[in-house]
């Protein structure tokens, strides 16, 4: 009997100790500069549409899953004043509040409200903010995110179903905008779309974009920022990405600028139709390529690719294309380029670094300009065996190479400058005195981007020179 109080005694006098260690370390502040705070969330979203001025409540919970005491030294909005969120952090109204103790294992809330105008043109689409941390000299941060103007919205969506865009409103894609497999999406006259950083649009297996916009009411795809300092920044959000088999797309009239890259097209996927018809279209000021082409199939006329950062066209494993009156103009002055304007080989490279032939076949460009800033705007990377067809008739081309093999250039000349009227401005069209004017056939393309009858005797490009438009 006395044995067993003793053991009873000793277990009551070890719980004692172990509550009271843990109570301690728990109510003990712990300065470990490697201790983190969790989050309910990494981003605070605020979707609801406005139709009027209001606004939305969001809770946060901030965790501490430390055993020991965290000392959170500040917690504050990063748009101070200016900021169109405001905070509640346990109680206390306040844009930052100072020394937030949490116990080890326990958590606070943070009530999070945006105020906005959606019929404030001056107001972002996506308006932005972030709520930010300090803790033991390190920095964490959550994000704030809801809709500004009034607009049609997307966060990381999956659209299926054949949909049609008007123009009524703007598109606004946060995260990415996906046409899922056999869904297609037509997009109408004059409509605008609207791209957050790092957003994207995709286009799935069997699925179809079809862009029909006109001289008068183009589409527009570009990053969401329209205030001044971003309207010619390139890298603004990712680009258009065709995948492998989808099928069919239309994009007639369509300005694509600003992102990582214009159009980035995958392999058709035993397709007879080019999987890409591209007409009347300009895709300018990208980081990277303008068209990046894998082994597919592209029809193109009227089209500008102008200031990339990459080449404006690369074709890597072949495929079929056929581009009329096309102007390349890379006159990329954001960073160093070192890519050509135009870089085509018939392979790719497998992941242990060897080559796998891609035939190209029917390659053609007519009534071209390829010219740029580098003296040689051109390269050819051809695998020997395997075909490597390639046209070039009646073309302006920029090039240190010989373009003296009658079988693939017909009536071109080389390293004359076309004289574009404002390169840096973005403006293709051909000056009064252009060595590009007159010196095109026709192919039948009739009118230029712009409507203008070309005539019998066309320019080279997408511009016909007109004395006044």
């Amino acid at each position: 009997m006395i044995l067993i109080r003793k053991y009873l005694l000793f277990f009551l006098l070890a719980g004692v100790l172990s509550i009271s260690y843990s109570c301690k370390k728990k109510d003990k502040i712990d300065t470990d500069p490697s201790l983190r705070l969790s989050f309910s969330s990494d981003t605070v979203f605020f979707d609801t549409v406005f139709s009027t001025i209001g606004s939305v409540t969001q809770r946060l919970i901030v965790y501490n899953d430390n055993d020991g005491m965290l000392n959170v030294e500040q917690i504050r909005l990063a748009g101070g004043d200016a900021s169109n969120y405001r905070m509640n952090i346990d109680g206390d109204p306040s844009l930052f509040v100072n020394n937030i103790e949490i116990p080890g294992h326990d958590s606070i809330f943070i009530f999070v409200r945006v105020t906005v105008d959606p019929n404030n043109q001056n107001t972002p689409f996506v308006v932005a903010d972030s709520i930010l941390f300090s803790v033991n000299g390190s920095l964490q941060d959550v994000n704030l995110v809801s809709w500004g103007q009034n607009a049609h919205f997307f966060n990381k969506a999956n659209l299926q179903g054949n949909l049609v865009w008007d123009s009524l409103l703007p598109y606004v894609i946060y995260g990415s905008l996906r046409i899922d497999t056999s869904s297609s999406l037509t997009v109408m006259p004059g409509c605008k779309l609207y791209f957050h950083k790092n957003a994207y649009l995709s286009v799935s297996y069997d699925a179809s974009l079809k862009v029909y916009g006109n001289l008068e009411h183009p589409v527009r795809f570009q990053g969401d920022r329209l205030d001044p300092f971003y309207k010619d920044l390139p890298g603004q959000w990712t680009g258009i990405l065709l995948e492998s088999g989808s099928k069919e797309h239309v994009i007639n009239y369509a300005i694509i600028k600003n992102g990582v890259f214009g159009i980035l097209i995958d392999e058709p996927r035993h397709q007879t139709n080019p999987m890409l018809l591209l007409d009347n279209s300009i895709i300018q000021n990208t980081t990277a390529d303008a068209i990046f082409a894998f082994a597919t199939s592209i029809t193109s006329t009227n089209c500008i690719l102008a200031n990339c950062g990459g080449s404006a066209l690369w074709v890597e494993n072949g495929g079929s294309y056929d581009f009329r009156q096309l102007t390349i103009g890379n006159f990329w002055g954001s960073s160093v380029r070192v890519a050509p304007s135009l870089y085509i080989r018939n392979h790719s490279f497998d992941t242990t670094g060897g080559q796998a032939p891609g035939p190209l076949t029917n390659t053609f460009f007519g009534n071209t300009i390829i010219y740029g800033s580098d003296p040689n705007e051109i390269e050819f990377d051809e695998m020997e065996g395997v075909p490597f067809e390639i046209v070039f008739d009646h073309c302006l081309l920029r090039t240190q190479s010989p373009i003296t093999d009658p079988q693939r250039y017909i009536s071109c000349f080389a390293n004359e400058d076309p004289l574009f009227v404002d390169p840096a401005q973005f403006d293709f069209q051909i000056d009064s005195l252009s060595p590009a004017i007159g010196k095109g056939v026709q192919m039948g393309v009739p009118f230029d981007i712009e409507g203008v009858d070309r005539g019998t005797t066309p320019d080279l490009g997408a511009y016909q020179w007109v004395p006044v438009r």
